[in-house]
């Protein structure tokens, strides 16, 4: 459970503000989608070579 402490005077907009910001780095969201479906892991493979072939060729393309 994430715990956001409030100070005196503080607005409800900036608490809210440090609470997505907290709750975006625990990664809970991507971690549910990547839960919803599973994925072999020879697809998770390929996808991770296509991935990098792709950013290799941008890598290239920037140097020449």
């Amino acid at each position: 459970m994430l715990i956001i402490p409030v100070k005196e005077g503080e607005s409800i907009d900036k608490a809210l503000k440090k609470f997505k910001k907290k709750f975006e780095r625990t990664g809970a969201v991507r971690q549910l989608r990547s839960r919803q479906s599973f994925t072999k892991p020879s697809v998770k493979r390929r996808m991770e070579v296509i991935r990098a072939k792709y950013k290799a060729q941008l890598i290239n393309q920037q140097e020449q």
